[in-house]
C-alpha cells in the first residue's frame, strides 16, 4: 500500500499543477518499496511488452509495459491516486472547453476506455544505464486521455545515479517554450499534465502543451514507475 496518498483537499499540490502544471507528492513510497519495484524488471512474465528507446528514436535506454493483473502495489497506486485528480483533470477540461468528463472511480474510467478499445495496460518501469535519456514526449495512446499522470523515482540521486533529471517544457502560444528540472528524492513522485493544461491569460483561458523527458544518465542506474491512468490501444 502507498502511504500519504494525496487528496482532493491537499492544497499545495492543487495550487502547483494549475501555476505550473506539475507537482511532487514527496514520499510517496518507502525505500523497501522502491527496491521490490526495482526488483520487478528482471520478472519479464510481468510485462506485456519491451520497449528499447534507441531502435524508436526515444533515446536511450529502455522500459517495460506492464500486463495485467497489474503487481498489487502498482494496482493499488493507480486505483487510489486516481480519485484524487479526477476532480481537478475534470476542472480543467471545463476550462479548457473540453467535453469529456472523468468518474470518480478510476475503475469506471478504464471500464469507458475498455469499451472503445483501449485494453493494453499502460503503467510500466523504465531503467536507465550511464549514457541513457528520454527525449521530451506525451504519453497518449488513443482517444482516451486522462490528463494528468505520475513518475515515481525508484534509485537515490546522487547514490544510486548522477544526471538524469526529470525535465518537462511548457509551450505557451506566440511564446518560447518554459523548462523546468522536477527536483525528486528516492520514492518521490511528480504528477504532471500529461498533454494540455489550462493557463488564465488577459483574454480568458487558453491551452498550454507540456512534454517531458529525462536527461542524460551521467554515472549509475536510474529506474522509474510510470502510472497511466488511460490504457492503450
Amino acid at each position: 500500500m502507498a502511504r500519504d496518498a494525496p487528496s482532493p483537499e491537499n492544497a499545495v499540490m492543487e495550487t502547483d499543477l494549475d501555476a505550473q502544471g506539475w507537482a511532487i507528492l514527496p514520499s510517496l513510497l518507502t525505500q523497501d518499496q522502491c527496491a521490490a519495484l526495482v526488483g520487478l524488471y528482471d520478472a519479464p512474465d510481468l510485462f506485456r511488452s519491451r520497449v528499447v528507446m534507441a531502435r524508436h528514436g526515444f533515446g536511450r535506454g529502455e522500459y517495460r509495459y506492464f500486463d495485467n493483473p497489474l503487481p498489487p502495489l502498482v494496482a493499488d497506486l493507480r486505483a487510489t491516486l486516481y480519485p484524487a485528480f479526477a476532480p481537478i483533470a475534470n476542472r480543467w477540461y471545463a476550462a479548457m472547453g473540453m467535453a469529456p468528463r472523468f468518474p470518480i472511480s478510476h475503475a469506471e474510467f478504464i471500464a469507458r476506455c475498455h469499451a472503445d478499445g483501449q485494453t493494453k495496460p499502460t503503467p510500466l518501469l523504465l531503467k536507465y544505464d550511464a549514457g541513457d535519456y528520454n527525449c521530451l514526449h506525451q504519453d497518449l495512446y488513443g482517444a482516451h486521455v486522462f490528463p494528468l499522470q505520475v513518475a515515481i523515482l525508484l534509485n537515490a540521486p546522487g547514490e544510486d545515479f548522477e544526471g538524469g533529471e526529470f525535465v518537462l517544457t511548457e509551450q505557451r502560444p506566440r511564446m518560447q517554450s518554459r523548462v523546468a528540472v522536477v527536483p525528486l528524492r528516492q520514492g518521490d513522485a511528480v504528477v504532471f499534465a500529461v498533454n494540455q493544461r489550462p493557463v488564465q491569460g488577459t483574454r480568458g483561458t487558453y491551452r498550454v502543451n507540456l512534454r517531458h523527458g529525462v536527461s542524460v544518465i551521467r554515472s549509475g542506474h536510474r529506474h522509474t514507475l510510470g502510472i497511466i491512468f488511460h490504457d492503450a490501444a
